[in-house]
This record gives structure tokens, C-alpha cells and sequence, in this order.
């Protein structure tokens, strides 16, 4: 059987090998690309991100990638957003001033404001292993996947999607955020499935059938 073939969007700003090993690890075959021709006619996006939003949204205008995503997507292709790459689908972000996202879904990305109360032993960034409560929406990408299984994050923003039926998985870290949306052929995570051992591999391996499935 054919391999499917995925790009990951290269805009100087993700973990690439990291990601594309661990998508050949299950079963796909990855293109490290930042061209519109080859993004396009690939049969999945991978978005990864690690960094700064208003530098990474920067790059993404410079090389033309904002334009390039929003086509794919409209187009109704695969997309999955790991990390900085999850937060930049949204309409803004308050990282270092406020800066314009994508747009793709609705909703911000605001850092985390723990009470005082809660926050004594919690450091900001958010780094390191963490639950995932799985929700409805959740079904597919955590197929397979225990609930409340740890992934691994590192972050100090998060995503507050306007609409609460898209969360796909919820994460408590002095507040109960946002970790996971599934919205149609869109799925994006907070944490960094590619670092987090057999869960994050079998959460890439479930994309990667859900994309073989609909080729």
C-alpha cells in the first residue's frame, strides 16, 4: 500500500525532524516543505510550531504561508496543528502586544492568569507531562488512547475557542484550558504528540488512518 503524503509547513519557527520521524513512524511519508505547490497537493498538512506568535505569524506572511493554509483548508484537506501551530488557526494572540492570527477559527489566545490561591506551586511556562481529559468531539483523534493519558507540553499562552463544542480535550493546569480541537477534517493540539512517547504516537497514527480512509 501506497504511503500517504503529508506536508509539514516549514516557516523557520517547528521541531521539523522531529515531526517528520515521527509521522514516518507511523506509517506516513513526510515532506518538509514551505512551497504552496507542494503544501497543496500533499494529502494532509502538518502545522508544527515552537516559538513566538507574532515572529512565527511574520514568517508565515513573508514566505506567503498564511494565504497557503487558509486555501488548504478551505479546500477541506486534512490540517493538524501541534503547538504554536494550534494557537496561530486563531484570531489573535496577547503574546508580547496583540498580534492577528490566521483567523481559521474563532477565538483567542490568551496567557495563563492562574489564582493566586492555585498558582503557589505552578510555574509559568506550563512545561512538562499533563493530562488530557478526552470530550466528544475528541472521539477519532483519541481513539486508542486511555483517557487522561499524559502528553507533553510547554507553553505559557493557550487557546480559548469561541466555540466550546470544537474541544476535543481538556487540560488542567490552574484552570481547566483548551489542549485539543477537532473541527471536521481540522484537528490541532496544544501539546507536542511528536515528545510524547506511545500516546502521541498513536494520536498521529490516528490521524494519519483517518487521512488514508478518506484517500
Amino acid at each position: 500500500m501506497k504511503k500517504i503524503e503529508i506536508a509539514v509547513v516549514d516557516y523557520g519557527m517547528g521541531n521539523l525532524r522531529s515531526v517528520s520521524k515521527a509521522l514516518e513512524l507511523v506509517g506516513a511519508k513526510a515532506v518538509v516543505s514551505d512551497k504552496r505547490s507542494k503544501i497543496l497537493v500533499a494529502q494532509a498538512i502538518v502545522f508544527p510550531g515552537v516559538g513566538s506568535f507574532g515572529p512565527a505569524m511574520n514568517n508565515l506572511k513573508a514566505k506567503k504561508l498564511d494565504d497557503t493554509i487558509k486555501e488548504a483548508i478551505l479546500r477541506g484537506g486534512f490540517f493538524l496543528g501541534l503547538c504554536l501551530g494550534f494557537q496561530l488557526l486563531f484570531e489573535a494572540s496577547y503574546e508580547e502586544g496583540k498580534h492577528k492570527g490566521l483567523g481559521i477559527l474563532k477565538g483567542d489566545v490568551p496567557k495563563f492568569n492562574i489564582p493566586e490561591k492555585r498558582g503557589a506551586s505552578l510555574r509559568i511556562p506550563h512545561m512538562g507531562w499533563n493530562t488530557v481529559k478526552a470530550s466528544e468531539a475528541g472521539e477519532k483523534m483519541f481513539n486508542g488512547i486511555k483517557d487522561n493519558s499524559y502528553f507533553y507540553f510547554v507553553h505559557s499562552y493557550y487557546c480559548a475557542p469561541d466555540d466550546n463544542a470544537l474541544i476535543a480535550g481538556k487540560t488542567s493546569y490552574g484552570i481547566d484550558f483548551c489542549s485539543a480541537i477537532v473541527k471536521d477534517g481540522i484537528w490541532a493540539c496544544q501539546f507536542h504528540p511528536e515528545k510524547s512517547g506511545k500516546n502521541g504516537l498513536r494520536l498521529l497514527r490516528n490521524f494519519v488512518e483517518e487521512v488514508e480512509k478518506c484517500s
